[in-house]
C-alpha cells in the first residue's frame, strides 16, 4: 500500500519534535522533512513532493498562508497549525484543508490526519482512473479477423473481408457476403464496436459497409447519399454518419 509523505512546517523545534511524535504512531506516513522556515519548505515541497504538510502560521521568515499560496507545482495538502484561533479564518480563504490549535490534541490531530489520508487516497484513485482512460484510448485497437457462425451442432468461421455489408434486424444482424445471408446473434452496435473502423464504417443506424465494395456515392435529397455497392446493392448514407465516411475515403468533403 502507497504511504503518505508528510512535512512539517514550524519554527518552534519543540513544536516540530510533538508533530513528529504524533505522526510516528501513524504507520503509513512517512515524515519527509522537517522545516524551520518558509525557504526551507518551498524548497523541499519542490524537491520532495509531500502529499500533506503540517505548517505554522507563523514563520520567521515569511506567513504561513503565503507558504500556501505560494507553492508552484507541485500541491500538497496543508493543515494550518496555530495556538490561537483567531486566523482559522484566514486559513480557509488560503484554502487550507484544516485548522487545529496548539497543542495539539492527539483525538483532533488523529482526526484530521485520517480525514486528509482519505481526501488524497480519492484524488489518487481519480488520478489512475484517468490514467488508465487515457491508456486505454491510446492502445491500438484489436479487432476480429474471422467471425463464428453457429450451424446446428457446428460452428463456422468466416473472415471479416468476405462480408459486403451489415443488416440490422432488433437483436440479430444480416450478414450479406456475396449472394448468401449469414444471421448472427448480436446488434449492429455491439458488432461496429468491434470491427476494425479502417474497413467497415456505419452508413445509417440500421447498416454498416465494408469500405471495400463501395463502388460509388450519389447525392441523393435533404443531405443524404446513396451508397451503390460493387453488387449493385443500393444503401443510403445519411448527415449522421457522412463525417465517418469523409475521413475514411480519400475524397474531398461531401457536399452538405
Amino acid at each position: 500500500m502507497e504511504g503518505f509523505r508528510v512535512l512539517t512546517v514550524d519554527g518552534d523545534a519543540a513544536a516540530r519534535e510533538h508533530l513528529r511524535g504524533l505522526l510516528s504512531q501513524d504507520r503509513e506516513c512517512e515524515l519527509i522533512g522537517e522545516c524551520s522556515n518558509a525557504a526551507e519548505a518551498t524548497n523541499a515541497i519542490g524537491g520532495r513532493k509531500p502529499d500533506l504538510m503540517f505548517v505554522d502560521v507563523r514563520t520567521p521568515d515569511n506567513d504561513g498562508f503565503e507558504l500556501i499560496r505560494g507553492v508552484g507545482g507541485h500541491v500538497p495538502l496543508a493543515i494550518v497549525t496555530s495556538g490561537h484561533g483567531d486566523y482559522a479564518l484566514r486559513a480557509f480563504e488560503a484554502r487550507a484543508f484544516d485548522y487545529l490549535l496548539k497543542p495539539l490534541c492527539d483525538g483532533r490531530f488523529r482526526q484530521s490526519l485520517g480525514r486528509a489520508k482519505e481526501i488524497i487516497r480519492r484524488e489518487r484513485n481519480a488520478a489512475a482512473g484517468l490514467l488508465d482512460s487515457i491508456g486505454g484510448l491510446l492502445r491500438p485497437r484489436t479487432s476480429p479477423k474471422r467471425i463464428a457462425l453457429r450451424r446446428h451442432n457446428r460452428v463456422v468461421l468466416m473472415n471479416v473481408e468476405q462480408i459486403d455489408w451489415i443488416e440490422a434486424a432488433d437483436n440479430y444482424v444480416c450478414l450479406h457476403c456475396g449472394g448468401d445471408t449469414h444471421i448472427l446473434r448480436e446488434t449492429i452496435a455491439e458488432l461496429e464496436a468491434r470491427l476494425d473502423p479502417a474497413g467497415f464504417v456505419r452508413v445509417h443506424r440500421s447498416a454498416i459497409v465494408n469500405i471495400d465494395r463501395i463502388k460509388e456515392l450519389q447525392l441523393w435529397f435533404r443531405g443524404d447519399y446513396k451508397v451503390i455497392l460493387v453488387d449493385g446493392t443500393e444503401l443510403t448514407l445519411t448527415k449522421t454518419h457522412r463525417e465517418k465516411l469523409n475521413s475514411r475515403l480519400l475524397l474531398g468533403s461531401l457536399a452538405r
